[in-house]
């Protein structure tokens, strides 16, 4: 039986004969059902339709599907001695790719920043031995393919290694997850953010939403509680859900300013 995963938002379903009658994700009002209606590719169709890529992304290795496929993110390999951390996550796992991800010492996790960005996350932990797959438990109802590599995390902080942490921010979705790295950067420090805080395109601030394609802002209180998880840390660098979407110096007086900037305009 197959593998199906939704054309529209990129979520894996586990294996039946006929794909499910709708995608909860897609349901949801942060995201939308395809204009032509709930549609569906098995495993291997994607697979032969569509390819992965992986290039550097401001001295980070990120991973995508071309051609550009549902909500577009890349996911993003935080290389440590005994193997690499995936952030975020892709639609799809290849045999290419796996190989390649092989050659840099392979992954000991995968962590997720939100719902939207889950993807494939059990192949790839099937691909690495049902590696720890990091999803933080308030959103839970959103796990389309359950799988017992998954840890749904509790509380605000979890340390993955002694560089990296991730802070349940919240706002985008209950569980909202960042990722900080404290040797990234030179050892300024990174944030990795999905876009939990988007990075704008003048990549020199962040805003914040509820939905992105339904255009529903994100409260104030909800923004804050984001800002008060980040004023500890120390980072120079934010880097947001697609190519090329960072902030290569600057990054926490940038933040600090988009902050005040949003809260100033929706008061």
């Amino acid at each position: 039986m197959p593998f199906w995963t939704c054309f529209q938002c990129g979520a894996q379903f586990p294996e039946s004969l006929e794909p499910s009658r709708a995608c909860p994700v897609c349901e949801d009002e942060r995201q939308f059902v395809n204009w032509n209606g709930q549609s569906w590719l098995t495993r291997e169709d994607f697979a032969a339709r569509y390819k992965l890529v992986w290039r550097d992304d401001l001295d980070v290795i990120g991973i995508s599907v071309e051609p550009s496929f549902a909500i577009g993110q890349r996911a993003l390999l935080l290389r440590e001695g005994d193997g690499c951390v995936m952030w975020d996550c892709v639609p799809l796992a290849t045999n290419d790719a796996v190989a390649y991800v092989r050659s840099l010492g392979g992954l000991k996790a995968i962590a997720v920043s939100h719902p939207h960005y889950y993807g494939a996350v059990a192949d790839w932990s099937e691909a690495f031995g049902n590696t720890p797959v990091y999803l933080h438990g308030d959103d839970r109802a959103f796990v389309t393919r359950q799988h017992p590599a998954i840890v749904p995390w509790t509380g605000d902080t979890l340390d993955l290694s002694d560089d990296l942490t991730l802070l349940r921010t919240g706002g985008h979705f209950a569980g909202g997850t960042v990722l900080h790295s404290r040797k990234a950067a030179n050892g300024k420090g990174a944030m990795f953010v999905g876009d939990i805080a988007q990075v704008a395109m003048d990549r020199r601030h962040v805003s914040f939403m509820y939905s992105y394609p339904n255009y529903i802002p994100l409260n104030a209180l909800a923004v804050q509680r984001i800002a008060d998880a980040f004023a500890p840390l120390a980072f120079d660098r934010i880097h947001g859900a697609w190519w090329g979407r960072n902030i290569a110096t600057g990054a926490k007086a940038a933040f600090d300013t988009s902050v005040k900037r949003y809260l100033a305009a929706i008061a």
